[in-house]
């Protein structure tokens, strides 16, 4: 790669980032007024029709799912986690969530100041302001020593990484020996035996999601699998959990066309409404199989 190549590569995630913090920094307090502490996707029964209710609810039985899938649902203390870094963090409510369960300390990064802030005022007014932390850093540069953390969780910030390859890297390398990851993230379809790509019309209908929430290029959840294995981690799992989120997109748009959503979203500015804009494209994605909402968990060896 000339210098020329390299410079563009930096300018192009150095605009990537400037766009996904300016957008978080923008949506999430509309987030936080209809949905909550928690960022990501419920968890839900298949073909199930919810409220915003069910939809808090489901969001903590994500995280719930996501540790019993990693095996980390002990009733032996001595085996829950004791430290866990949060890549992605939202406004803090998966490392809060997880330092009530286990008791663990936490430290949650987010490319968004607004997220880092209104997530370290959460903690305080929760009474965790000892156990859990937050600070803007690059989830691709984390500002953590070798072996830190029992367990590395990404919920659903995997999407936004320019170099997956980097990010999987520094999962791993600041997971303690014997540590878990957790990975939770959009893709698309596996490729089949005779496909070199996907077909045109996916990879337009992928790129305006791009371009709507500062995502760089997809990839499979078979891609995303072969990244711990050129590791050399172990206990590699993965599974599809498309069908278990299928009604949080439809909620979503329900409480945006509210009274209170749409007068939020007013408010909030030009690239949270572009996100909402969004929102049919997701939903047409999963109902073609072409996003796949899935889950990788691994464990760094002792």
């Amino acid at each position: 790669m000339s210098v020329e190549q390299k410079a563009a590569g930096k300018e192009e995630e150095g605009k990537l980032q400037k766009g996904i913090a300016e957008f978080y920094d923008e949506s999430s307090g509309i987030w936080e007024n209809i949905w909550g502490d928690h960022m990501h996707h419920g968890f839900y029964d298949p073909d199930s029709t919810v409220s915003v209710s069910d939809h808090r609810a489901a969001q903590i039985r994500m995280i719930q799912e996501s540790l019993r899938f990693a095996s980390l649902l002990s009733e032996n203390p001595s085996k829950w986690p004791k430290s866990t870094v949060d890549v992605g963090c939202g406004i803090g409510g998966s490392s809060r969530y997880l330092a009530k369960k286990f008791g663990a300390t936490s430290v949650g990064i987010t490319l968004s100041p607004v997220q880092a802030q209104r997530a370290n005022s959460l903690a305080a007014a929760q009474g965790l302001a000892d156990k859990v932390s937050f600070e803007v850093a690059d989830a691709l540069k984390q500002p953590f020593p070798d072996g830190k953390f029992d367990l590395v969780w990404s919920m659903e910030s995997g999407e936004h990484m320019p170099d997956k390859a980097k990010f999987v890297g520094e999962l791993a390398r600041v997971a303690a020996p014997g540590g878990t990851i957790i990975i939770v993230t959009w893709c698309h379809r596996d490729l089949g035996p005779d496909e070199q790509s996907l077909l045109p019309w996916e990879q337009d209908l992928l790129k305006k999601i791009c371009d709507s929430y500062y995502l760089p290029a997809w990839c499979s959840t078979s891609d995303y699998v072969k990244l711990p294995e050129s590791l050399s981690l172990q206990d590699i799992k993965s599974a599809d959990w498309s069908p278990f989120v299928a009604p949080f997109w439809p909620a979503v748009i329900r409480t945006a066309l509210t009274w209170n959503g749409l007068t939020s979203l007013l408010r909030s500015g030009l690239k949270t409404i572009k996100g909402a804009l969004a929102m049919p494209l997701m939903i047409k994605g999963y109902k073609k199989d072409l996003i796949k909402f899935s889950i990788i968990t691994c464990r760094k060896p002792e």
